[in-house]
């Protein structure tokens, strides 16, 4: 299907401020991007750079006072992720040198420290996609998905110790317990056509198979187009925008995802 995704960001700044975004998706598995706007107002040079992940990063200085950026695209992306039950656990030795950072603990998902449970979870089933999906199945029973109420970052070991979540922190669950049974696992940041309400949202992948899939604990399907705008090993890697020095208010961010009644000729 075609949508029509968007993205804008007001900020408000006491001095001139050096900022990292990372607002632009890229083709690649289950989306075509088939035009792109990319705004800043007021207008200021802007430096473009890939991250080690792939990811598309805008480097900028924003002056003193309001400051806002909107970015919107045209895509083409899959009615519903795919999914294949019985897809095969890839023996560490065979995984592709690309997975292999996404198969370690990092700061925030602390796969280290859940060995046993991770174990204790998927002992029956069959190893590859069905241990995934039996844990996302665990982090929907055990936390109540909360949109809006995580406004700090948390680990996964602290999402463990807590009754409800935001999608940030599910995703963070899972990965480690992922990697904790040896799946490579990475956090993806970005749209979901169907999300309520609508936000950017964050959800994880799993390499299984020979690919990677996805697995979101906040929704009870797969429906609806995703669209990815960046990959990490965790919230840290992944942020949509990071800040230096000075104290910079964030005023107000609006998100969007429609159909596209006339695709792109």
């Amino acid at each position: 299907m075609w949508v029509h995704a968007s993205c804008s960001l007001q900020f408000d700044a006491a001095a001139p401020t050096p900022f990292l975004f990372m607002l632009r998706p890229r083709s690649g598995m289950q989306q075509w991007v088939a035009r792109e706007q990319y705004t800043l107002r007021p207008s200021v040079p802007a430096v473009e750079y890939t991250d080690p992940f792939g990811n598309l990063c805008q480097r900028i200085v924003a002056p003193a006072g309001p400051f806002s950026i909107h970015t919107a695209a045209d895509i083409q992306a899959a009615d519903a992720a795919d999914a294949m039950p019985g897809a095969p656990y890839v023996p560490a030795e065979q995984l592709p040198v690309e997975t292999l950072p996404f198969l370690l603990p990092s700061r925030f998902c602390e796969s280290d420290r859940f060995t046993e449970m991770a174990a204790s979870l998927t002992q029956e089933q069959t190893p590859g996609w069905d241990q995934c999906q039996a844990i996302v199945n665990y982090i929907r029973q055990t936390l109540d998905y909360r949109p809006g109420t995580g406004q700090q970052i948390i680990s996964a070991v602290e999402v463990n110790q807590r009754s409800m979540a935001v999608c940030r922190d599910m995703a963070h669950l899972g990965i480690a317990l992922c990697r904790a049974i040896s799946i490579p696992a990475r956090m993806v940041v970005g749209y979901l056509q169907t999300l309520t309400p609508m936000d950017l949202h964050a959800w994880f992948e799993a390499y299984v198979g020979g690919r990677w899939y996805t697995f979101d604990p906040t929704q009870s399907n797969l429906d609806g187009a995703r669209i990815a705008i960046a990959y990490g090993r965790d919230a840290a890697d992944v942020a949509v925008y990071t800040q230096f020095g000075a104290p910079v208010e964030l005023i107000g961010m609006q998100v969007s995802v429609e159909p596209l009644l006339h695709p792109p000729a």
